[in-house]
């Protein structure tokens, strides 16, 4: 493993070039369930700065994420080669969940290449870098990649924005251990 200073011209290409990222979080203390969600879709990632990233938070069933970095701020991102030469690259930090609602979020929003269709995106996970490592990956398997999926994108697509708010309501308030995630009017609305 090798730890570096920033995430370079090497490494944020890497990154940025991966269809797959992972992305890992936990209550603080003891109890509660840690939580990893694979994250994707061509151009919701994207390097702010040699120590800041950010990636589109699309609807999804849970809100484990947002309902950590509320609680405690840490996570950390893993990008995996999957194809080409072996490659593990860690980034560790501190996130905060942006939803559309916050004055940050229209700025942010221009560093993406997302798709044009944003609707479905309920918030922007900004991460403040604060080690960046890299190891072999020699036993991730070798993967084709065959293409993004959009289901999530005609998932959003069939749902207003009221709709939306009301997904939000019911499967993002809170974490699976309680936490509180999203605030019911603070995406979107």
């Amino acid at each position: 493993m090798k730890v570096h200073d920033s995430i370079d011209g090497r490494l944020r290409e890497f990154i940025v070039s991966q269809p797959v990222f992972f992305v890992a979080t936990a209550p603080s203390g003891a109890e509660g369930h840690v939580n990893v969600s694979p994250k994707g879709m061509t151009g919701t990632f994207a390097v702010l700065d040699p120590l800041r990233v950010a990636y589109l938070d699309y609807h999804g069933s849970g809100a484990e994420t947002a309902a950590h970095l509320r609680d405690n701020g840490r996570i950390t991102l893993m990008f995996c080669a999957f194809d080409g030469k072996p490659n593990i690259v860690r980034l560790h930090g501190t996130g905060r969940v942006l939803p559309a609602t916050d004055p940050e979020y229209a700025e942010l929003l221009t560093h993406f290449s997302a798709p044009p269709d944003t609707h479905g995106v309920r918030a922007i996970v900004d991460v403040a870098v604060h080690r960046v490592s890299d190891s072999c990956g020699y036993s991730v398997p070798l993967m084709s990649y065959q293409g993004d999926r959009d289901v999530l994108l005609k998932w959003s697509a069939r749902r207003t924005d009221a709709d939306l708010a009301d997904y939000r309501r019911v499967k993002n308030t809170a974490s699976i251990d309680g936490l509180p995630a999203y605030d019911p009017g603070s995406a979107n609305e």
